[in-house]
């Protein structure tokens, strides 16, 4: 049986070096603010060589991280502007009905009725939901993710059944 190949994610971006002993500062993605409690490797820029998290913590609205090999501040400040990207395979299972971003964009949107709509483009983050942006060959149609909206998400199906809210069409 063959592997299915590895896929990858950008989750955020090194900003900085912090202190002396090669810790470096990310930049995150909202998201995966919290992954680095299950995720214990990451890799950077070209996900050709994997670097072991040696620890991590919350630090102004980022995380320092202390990686294998990067025991230095020179050795930090190389890392400066890297792209952070983990395997998706290393992210922690999320609750039932719960999913991450890159999940769903690219899903087939349709009605309930089995209408297309069009394809799942960019999820929004906002304070209270989500918004699902949904291009249409009208244009961009901007549907809440709420119950009452969507009805349906199916990943081995690659779709999303929704009913979209009266006005916003």
């Amino acid at each position: 049986m063959a592997k299915s190949p590895r896929k990858f994610l950008v989750v955020g971006k090194v900003s900085r070096p912090h202190g002396i002993a090669g810790e470096v500062k990310v930049q995150l993605a909202p998201e995966y603010a919290g992954v680095f409690g299950s995720v214990g490797r990451v890799y950077l820029n070209d996900a050709a060589h994997p670097y072991r998290v040696l620890s991590h913590r919350a630090h102004q609205g980022g995380v320092l991280l202390r990686l294998e090999r990067v025991a230095t501040r020179n050795a930090a400040e190389a890392l400066r502007g890297a792209r952070v990207l983990i395997c998706t395979g290393d992210l922690p299972a999320l609750p039932p009905g719960e999913y991450y971003a890159y999940q769903l964009v690219g899903l087939r949107v349709v009605r309930e009725s089995g209408e297309a709509l069009g394809e799942l483009s960019e999820v929004l983050r906002t304070g209270s939901n989500d918004v699902y942006v949904v291009k249409t060959a009208n244009g961009e149609l901007l549907l809440p993710a709420i119950e009452s909206v969507i009805r349906a998400i199916d990943l081995d199906a690659g779709t999303m059944t929704v009913v979209v809210p009266v006005g916003l069409e």
